[in-house]
């Protein structure tokens, strides 16, 4: 096992053994350390609730929220997965996970949302993804007096730490470390199967045209990390950026994994065969995966991974055969 993998494999048992300390504290009403601060002096007796945002700020609720909106489909999915769905007052378009989900008040999409709704709606606590919302959109929020939490996860442990913010904040923490658990047993299963694997070597298309796609900062990369591949775009500048087929070209990987919009394998992935040069075109190795599977940063992220996995296992097992 190499440095990397197992400073890995400490960190998920690090982040296991405190989501459980937490849980096991908090059954017990007794003051979590880490994220809970506790004022038993103030004048009302409640509990002050803090935890902090990916952006470093401290978010605090003086007592459990009820009225929670959402500002991303993958926010949406994550409050249901930390048992707070029922306290989602708004959220964007494309919030389609789980069906419940469906019939929630519409505020805007990621990008653009309507401020006289969220006002309207009177929440006690704004989930923002930071990568979504302009700098300026969110301090407007901040501004007006709500609660903002701004959620960015960028490796795979951060979704446990969104499931777990927001099961404190909402006061689900039973529900939300169960969630928990699941996701971290399942990932360190992952790990333990597929990152010491021989590399491969691989290409991760967001879109064709332009044709995009992610740095090593994604969090897909930090899946690609998991399945033991290698991402050739992983030291570009831009999150996402726009790449050119030369560079593809170049740079040779011996696969092409695919998003798209939807259930269906996009035909554009079928465009790759113009250049049966590349490795991956020509062993046909050209694989996809439901964009939700992947692009959303929420405990369905390991379905995407297990695909992904098992797609870069083929590859792997055909260079040693050829060996």
């Amino acid at each position: 096992m190499t440095i990397v993998q197992q400073i890995r494999l400490n960190k998920i048992k690090d982040l296991v053994m405190r989501m459980i300390f937490q849980y096991l504290m908090t059954s017990l009403s007794i003051p979590l350390l880490i994220l809970i601060s506790i004022d038993v002096l103030g004048d009302d007796h409640k509990t002050p609730i803090t935890v902090v945002d990916f952006s470093g700020r401290a978010v605090t609720v003086s007592q459990p929220v009820k009225r929670i909106i959402s500002l991303a489909p993958h926010i949406t999915e994550n409050v249901f997965s930390a048992g707070a769905g029922d306290l989602l007052f708004g959220v964007v378009e494309f919030s389609d996970y789980p069906e419940t989900a469906k019939s929630i008040y519409h505020v805007g999409s990621s990008h653009s949302f309507s401020v006289e709704a969220v006002v309207n709606l009177n929440p006690d606590l704004i989930i923002v993804w930071s990568s979504g919302v302009s700098e300026k959109a969110a301090k407007k929020l901040v501004d007006l007096g709500f609660t903002v939490y701004m959620d960015e996860p960028r490796v795979l442990e951060d979704v446990a730490k969104s499931i777990t913010d927001i099961g404190l904040l909402s006061g689900r923490v039973e529900q939300s470390q169960r969630a928990v658990k699941q996701f971290m047993e399942n990932l360190a299963q992952l790990q333990t199967r597929y990152s010491a694997q021989a590399p491969v070597s691989m290409f991760y298309q967001v879109w064709n045209s332009p044709l995009m796609t992610i740095n090593g900062t994604h969090i897909i990369s930090d899946v690609i990390r998991l399945c033991g591949g290698h991402n050739i775009f992983s030291d570009a500048i831009a999150v996402v950026p726009k790449i050119n087929v030369e560079s593809v070209i170049e740079k040779n990987p011996s696969a092409i994994v695919a998003s798209g919009m939807g259930e269906t394998r996009p035909e554009w992935l079928v465009e790759w065969e113009q250049w049966p040069n590349i490795a991956a075109v020509k062993k046909q190795y050209l694989f996809f995966i439901h964009p939700d599977l992947l692009q959303r940063h929420t405990v369905r992220i390991l379905q995407g991974a297990k695909k992904l996995c098992e797609q870069l296992e083929q590859v792997r097992s055909s260079h040693s055969s050829a060996n």
